[in-house]
């Protein structure tokens, strides 16, 4: 059945798609900012990295819109959203969609995240699969503990300022030019430095660059990350997921992807085997169709209370060590785990 929702118009810029222009809803008395389009079909939700924006997926919602309703919101402390002094956890972003998903009238989505987001959508799956129909996760966080050595530096002291010498006169042709070599080199860095940057330049003033440091340092030490959802992915069980990785990406090695496949029963692993941590920006089109194809071919989740229950009552080691071919159920951490050592 389509969904008709009434939005307040908070901005038009001239590069916008006037179907898919910025809106925002207040919540909790804070501006949440969001992109809709399309009014029928499976509805979806797709949830940006760290660092970035609705705008991310701005070549590919006008595709989705043909045949669903799509929401893409500015987690709070990105983009247009307001960047309170707050907690960013996982946890807590989960909490901001359901509520947001509420204020716009819509009971069920099929997730989509990217890096954070993909950690945020298994946290709303986690915590709300009632409102879940599919999961699929794209370079995803929470799979692993590696994650770029640019990441784990940015959550050191001193790294806000870092980020604010980004800005000064020169930087940006310094930055330029350190991103040609890398793609003349064809590195791995090289296919994502380009989007990077656009991340960098979206943390234009100290309320975005304090938001993005305080949303990294809940994820990520110097270590790596410190959160992982493996140690519920045996809850994937009767819910559709899909992962989508680029087999080059250089801030989420494509290992983990592997990892989680095999640590999520009945998963659907997609590599993008020339593509870095945006396959979905560099390759939109055969993302596109991946994605559909998943939705098409799959049955929404329909998780009771009774079956939920009983699925958190066999837990992770009864569900999964008989069956254990990657060994995550001995060798995973719990952040309290890594903590002491």
């Amino acid at each position: 059945m389509a969904l008709r929702i009434a939005h307040n118009v908070d901005s038009r810029r001239p590069e916008d798609d006037p179907n898919t222009c910025l809106r925002t809803r207040l919540v909790h008395g804070y501006r949440r900012a969001y992109r809709i389009a399309g009014e029928g079909g499976a509805p979806l939700l797709l949830i940006h990295g760290i660092g970035d924006s609705s705008r991310t997926w701005e070549q590919i919602i006008p595709l989705l819109a043909r045949e669903h309703l799509v929401v893409a919101p500015d987690l709070l402390g990105h983009g247009a959203s307001d960047k309170p002094r707050a907690a960013y956890s996982v946890a807590a972003y989960a909490n901001g969609l359901r509520d947001l998903l509420a204020v716009l009238g819509i009971d069920r989505v099929t997730l989509v995240g990217h890096s954070l987001g993909g950690a945020v959508a298994m946290q709303f799956a986690y915590q709300f699969p009632e409102k879940t129909e599919r999961l699929v996760l794209v370079s995803s966080g929470g799979a692993g503990q590696s994650v770029s050595p640019v990441l784990r530096a940015a959550t050191l002291p001193g790294a806000r300022l870092g980020l604010s010498t980004l800005r000064l006169p020169g930087a940006r042709l310094a930055m330029n030019a350190a991103i040609e070599v890398l793609r003349l080199m064809n590195t791995g860095l090289g296919k994502d430095a380009v989007d990077l940057r656009r991340v960098v330049e979206a943390l234009p003033d100290q309320a975005a660059r304090a938001a993005f440091i305080r949303t990294l340092r809940s994820v990520v030490d110097w270590r790596g990350q410190v959160v992982t959802m493996l140690d519920r992915s045996y809850l994937a069980r009767g819910m559709p997921t899909m992962l989508m990785w680029g087999g080059r990406d250089s801030v989420l090695p494509v290992g983990q992807a592997r990892r989680a496949h095999a640590a999520m029963p009945g998963s659907r692993l997609e590599i993008f085997p020339n593509e870095g941590h945006f396959p979905f920006r560099t390759d939109p089109a055969r993302f596109v169709g991946m994605l559909e194809d998943f939705i098409v071919s799959t049955e929404p989740a329909d998780w009771g209370v009774e079956e939920w229950r009983e699925l958190l009552r066999a837990g992770r080691l009864g569900s999964c060590s008989q069956d254990d071919p990657v060994g995550f159920t001995t060798t995973l951490q719990t952040e309290s785990e890594r903590s002491a050592t």
